[in-house]
């Protein structure tokens, strides 16, 4: 009778996944839009919260801000030549082609980068390292495509579709986006 016995290196995959599922799943259900103006409280800049104390800004409380969306829609179009209109919570499209960015904390993007980077290795036909920010990867393949930049300011994800260029293009368009986010 033979057994499945699961290999050390398996094994420590599935705890892993296990344990970086539930914080996507905390990531993804915070409030990650870009300034939808809903009934989200904000805590403020972290030079608010130090000046609220007198004290330096903590590098933790910068660490747990949300930075909000980068772009209007005129500055989308002008990234992706090709005229989106604003869907609301940081979402820019035209009918067809689609482009979000959904930003989180550091921390919160920190926490996720693993498991994201490694579905993405199964999902797109190209992944590469970026070598902007702390962490970064783009991924394409030949309809769509997603970028993940984590840096001082907090954690970008911007995901396209439908934009027609192939592979190449999606990339194209991704490094144009991710080189418009403010440093």
């Amino acid at each position: 009778m033979a057994t499945d016995a699961l290999t050390p290196a398996r094994t420590a995959r599935l705890h892993r996944a296990r344990l970086a599922l539930p914080l996507l799943l905390l990531a993804l259900l915070a409030p990650a839009g870009c300034d939808s103006g809903g009934d989200v409280l904000d805590g403020g800049a972290a030079d608010t919260v130090a000046g609220e104390d007198g004290g330096d800004t903590d590098a933790g409380a910068v660490d747990d801000v949300r930075p909000p969306c980068p772009f209007t829609a005129a500055q989308v179009s002008e990234l992706v030549d090709r005229k989106l209109r604003d869907e609301g919570n940081c979402s820019f499209g035209d009918g067809i082609a689609q482009l979000a960015v959904t930003t989180a904390s550091a921390t919160a993007g920190k926490a996720t980068y693993d498991y994201q980077h490694e579905q993405a290795g199964q999902q797109y036909e190209k992944v590469v390292d970026l070598d902007r920010g702390e962490r970064g990867y783009l991924a394409v393949k030949d309809v769509r495509g997603e970028a993940v930049l984590i840096d001082g300011k907090g954690t970008y994800t911007v995901t396209i579709s439908s934009f027609g260029g192939g592979t190449a293009g999606n990339e194209q368009i991704l490094r144009r986006t991710l080189d418009a986010i403010p440093a």
